[in-house]
């Protein structure tokens, strides 16, 4: 072999850890970016020491699991085509047997720690589902075949459950793969129907984040741009910058291999490798003496780079890039694993204490009440929204006053306040059914009545309208503060909503009433001490005489009123001189009094509303919470609170148990960062 290798002494964490120091034509990056491996001596006599801890924290931190929280750790995926010889290359590197056999062998993800260690007699446990089993290298491929079968079920479907093998043994390379199932189209007898999919998601899982390296298996005799696996490893990995390829079999397929290999059709970064793996008996020892004589004596093998073939050359690949790929990930890891424990105890945080009292929870009760009418104080009375700054629908003083201005137009626009609409004609038809024997120049108090019932009979509906415009309003106002403010009790949300909705009918109707009895008051009788009414009258008055003697000429059909307007006159001419004045009285009468009118009723209903607003904030809603709590009607609110709400119960456990695997991890890792590793001790 063209490369230099200098051993490791007995006391580094792998026997296998070399420098290459000629070109490694098959291992350069293709890019920038792309991993570099150490190949400058400087680093050789710390490099075990240095990155054992490292390799053992992500290790821990795997075992913690700590990627359910969706922070991703530098790993070494294997994949390939079902019989492209993966478990053949994880023999070699791990120096045991694994089971082999047609069809798929590898049906969970089996996640490969191998760890040198001194000790002459090897250490070899599976974990998987929570236990651990202790085993040895006579029974390690059975008892995998054992805990796959509990794990995936003893047919031949897969399982995205993990099966951990820690390795710990002397001269093995000290890494973490997961080996996942071989590709397979075509599903045997006991498999489902979407093997394929199933594996290709499984495989899409792992090799899909940046943190990941992708170590494709290929045999010698396929053609490599078509097979499946570099298919998704390109998929994920277009420059291949994390791409190392395994190119197995390489005794049966060896002639063209070269060319292969070099020429790099399928953009994979981190180089070649070729191996010629254990077959039938071999041991071991006896495999690797004929993959080295291969590679020495067969015609087209001994051409292909020593830097490129050989287990020895691919276990310290793996080693060196699984350690850049850790120094480069370990910061951000670092960062992430802060980042989610602060997000989740900030959560915590905010979570209501949980209550073990009706004393804590009739405590808790009135909070929320008072926080409840603080909100609502501040938006439905004195018109603030810090709270709502960006919600206009919670500015509420502003839309309730855009509310009544649209009901004081409606009242003024509608037709029974318009003057011009039938000019005199309506007075004229009252008059004539209201006179009596009485003196002619008066006008008769009960036609003015007549009168102002049909007009007060006419905005009833309006008045009504915004009555239950603005309650409808105010109950999504309050029901909004109220659920946001109980959102963790819900038991009490459900009695506060049911308060809230029958606080405002309430509210509703006693202002329907009060609005109908106003209208009824309208009705009775006529009355006002506004001075404005008279002077308004009399002013209407000046051109009573002149309008009559226009109307009796018939000069005009269009006659312009001071106060009204352009009116119709044609249908007046018929009638007398005595009507006509008595129905311009009539009419101008009611036109100054209207206003009066008018004003008093929009000037009421804005003093009704904030009344009534204010009765709802700081009487009304505390008691008809209380007695929707405490009632015998809906009662027990107050001990319900005493449990949990189902998306609480799950919530809060789920986040404590994370906090504490963030936490185990964060001390993991800051016993790295104490020692102040960089990724650029492992780059050229």
């Amino acid at each position: 072999m063209g490369g230099k290798r200098t051993q490791t002494d007995s006391g580094s964490r792998s026997s296998s850890s070399f420098i290459l120091q000629d070109d490694q034509e098959g291992f350069s990056p293709t890019s920038s970016n792309a991993l570099v491996l150490v190949q400058n001596a400087p680093i050789v006599c710390s490099y075990n020491e240095r990155i054992h801890p490292m390799l053992d924290a992500i290790d821990k931190l795997r075992s913690l699991m700590v990627m359910e929280e969706g922070i991703q750790l530098p790993t070494i995926v294997v994949v390939g085509d079902q019989s492209s010889g993966k478990s053949s290359v994880l023999e070699s590197l791990a120096g045991i047997s694994l089971p082999r056999g047609r069809g798929i062998c590898t049906r969970v993800p089996l996640v490969m720690r191998l760890q040198h260690h001194s000790d002459p007699e090897p250490e070899l446990s599976l974990e998987y589902n929570g236990r651990v089993e202790h085993t040895d290298e006579d029974n390690i491929s059975e008892d995998i075949v054992n805990a796959t079968n509990l794990i995936a079920g003893d047919k031949k479907g897969i399982s995205d459950t993990p099966l951990t093998l820690l390795v710990k043994k002397n001269g093995v390379p000290d890494l973490t793969m997961v080996d996942l199932p071989g590709i397979t189209r075509v599903p045997v007898h006991g498999q489902p129907e979407n093997i394929y999919d199933q594996i290709k998601d499984m495989i899409m899982k792992y090799i899909k984040p940046e943190e990941s390296i992708i170590l494709n298996v290929l045999s010698a005799s396929t053609d490599f741009s078509t097979c499946e696996s570099i298919s998704m490893s390109r998929s994920v990995d277009k420059t291949g910058e994390r791409t190392l390829a395994v190119v197995t079999k390489v005794d049966m397929a060896p002639e063209g291999l070269l060319e292969k290999v070099t020429a790099d059709d399928v953009d994979i970064g981190l180089g070649y490798v070729c191996v010629r793996n254990r077959i039938r008996d071999e041991t071991f020892e006896e495999a690797r003496a004929i993959a080295d004589r291969l590679f020495v004596t067969d015609p087209f093998l001994s051409k292909i780079d020593k830097s490129m073939v050989g287990i020895q050359v691919l276990a310290d690949k793996l080693d060196q890039i699984q350690a850049a790929s850790i120094a480069r990930n370990l910061p951000d890891i670092v960062k992430k694993i802060n980042d989610k424990l602060n997000s989740y105890l900030s959560e915590v945080n905010k979570m209501p204490k949980k209550l073990s009292s009706v004393t804590e929870a009739m405590t808790a009760v009135m909070q929320i009440i008072e926080t409840s009418k603080e909100s609502l104080k501040k938006i439905l009375v004195r018109g603030e929204f810090d709270e709502f700054p960006d919600d206009k629908h919670m500015h509420c003083k502003a839309r309730l006053v855009e509310m009544l201005n649209k009901c004081s137009d409606q009242l003024r626009e509608c037709n029974v306040s318009d003057p011009k609409s039938n000019f005199l004609l309506e007075e004229i038809t009252i008059l004539e059914e209201a006179k009596g024997i009485n003196l002619p120049n008066f006008v008769p108090r009960n036609a003015f009545l007549i009168v102002l019932q049909g007009k007060v009979k006419g905005i009833s509906s309006i008045r009504i309208g915004f009555v239950e415009q603005v309650w409808s309003y105010i109950e999504d106002v309050v029901l909004s503060v109220l659920m946001r403010n109980t959102e963790n009790y819900y038991h009490v949300q459900f009695s506060a909503k049911r308060a809230g909705h029958n606080l405002i009918e309430k509210m509703k109707e006693r202002s329907i009433n009060w609005m109908t009895e106003i209208v009824e008051m309208e009705k009775l009788t006529d009355y006002t001490c506004n001075p404005e009414y008279l002077s308004e009258w009399n002013r209407l008055m000046t051109e009573q005489e002149t309008f009559i003697q226009k109307v009796l000429r018939g000069a005009e059909i269009n006659i312009n009123v001071e106060g009204i307007g352009m009116v119709d006159v044609g249908g007046l001419r018929k009638y007398s001189h005595v009507l006509l004045s008595q129905a311009f009285d009539l009419k101008m009468r009611m036109t100054a009094y209207w206003n009066v009118v008018l004003r008093r009723l929009i000037d009421i209903m804005g003093l009704h509303l904030q009344l009534s607003v204010s009765n709802l904030v700081n009487k009304e809603m505390e008691m008809e919470i209380m007695n929707e709590l405490l009632g015998p009607n809906h009662g027990g609110g107050i001990e319900w609170m005493l449990e949990e709400p189902p998306s609480m119960a799950v919530k809060r456990p789920k986040l404590i148990k994370s906090i504490k695997k963030l936490k185990e991890s964060k001390e993991v890792v800051c016993k790295i960062m104490d020692d102040r590793f960089t990724y650029a001790d492992y780059l050229v």
